[in-house]
């Protein structure tokens, strides 16, 4: 496998000539793929942040796209699952072009070998930051009982709580703000992508996302319950709402959790989400970042 194998562009259209159809093969392992670049483009592509962004295609030796992955600065780069060879091929790519990553995210071998390749390549040393897993919904269960309330999809008038709670929930998992808030929530209120529990006043206690259906499939996220109001099911029944309400679309529906919260793993299981795959975040430290931390 040769580095320039790899076929590298800033244009989003381009790249989705190329590689569209190969990311529509399998619509759960390239979930997040299909759904950030969606996203860019119907938001535009610094919805993340200033830095242009890059995608990534591989072509085989028989002309058709083996895989792919894309980085939308300042954040990790995503890449679609590889053989040692291909993570190495594309390892050594990025690094002769000068690229310099913060970490990878990927399904866990892919990543681990991307991680080992990039420290060879690129020097920084890789730190396991999150195992995640890949849920897809079977036969959906609702919660019993459920917790007092009802579901309401939210609206202009939620904006204020939803960009709190969405920069709540990113603090929540130590990642923050990856885009602004305000435009994550203008997006969600656009196409009914977020859903409220509601206490029996009316309070909102909680709330479940769903990304746009992108090639049959929707993806649950986020899911949120601040912090005084957990544990009483709120969560439970914001998850199942929308799942239902994806469901009945006749898409595919999909989730993530983390690994290290037994809780949540737990709780979509008996809802009815069963495992697809096992995915990892990883962090690159450059040497001098090293030093540095341990000096303090």
């Amino acid at each position: 496998m040769r580095p320039d194998d790899w076929h590298l562009t800033h244009d989003l259209d381009a790249f989705l000539d190329r590689a569209g159809d190969f990311l529509a093969s399998r619509p759960d392992l390239h979930t997040v793929p299909l759904t950030v670049l969606n996203g860019l483009r119907r938001r535009g592509l610094h919805m993340f942040g200033g830095g242009a962004p890059l995608f990534g295609a591989l072509e085989t030796r028989d002309g058709e796209v083996g895989a792919v992955f894309f980085r939308t600065p300042p954040h990790w780069i995503n890449v679609t699952p590889l053989t040692e060879e291909q993570a190495d091929a594309l390892a050594a790519r990025l690094a002769s072009a000068g690229h310099r990553l913060p970490g990878i995210s990927a399904e866990s071998a892919t990543a681990a070998a991307f991680a080992t390749a990039w420290r060879r390549h690129a020097g920084p040393e890789p730190r396991l930051r999150r195992c995640e897993r890949l849920y897809r919904l079977d036969r959906l269960t609702v919660p019993a009982p459920a917790p007092e309330g009802a579901p309401r999809v939210a609206t202009a008038a939620d904006r204020d709580r939803l960009v709190r709670w969405f920069e709540e929930f990113g603090e929540s998992i130590g990642e923050g703000n990856r885009q602004d808030g305000g435009g994550w929530a203008d997006s969600r209120i656009a196409y009914g992508g977020i859903t409220f529990w509601e206490s029996a006043d009316g309070t909102p206690v909680s709330m479940a996302g769903v990304t746009p259906e992108v090639a049959g499939q929707i993806r649950v996220a986020p899911v949120f319950t601040p912090a005084g109001l957990r544990g009483r099911g709120y969560a439970g029944a914001a998850t199942a709402e929308v799942s239902r309400a994806a469901r009945a679309t006749g898409a595919e529906v999909l989730l993530f959790t983390d690994l290290a919260n037994p809780t949540s793993n737990g709780l979509y299981q008996r809802i009815g989400y069963r495992p697809v795959a096992d995915f990892a975040v990883y962090e690159f430290t450059a040497p001098t970042e090293r030093a540095a931390a341990s000096s303090r």
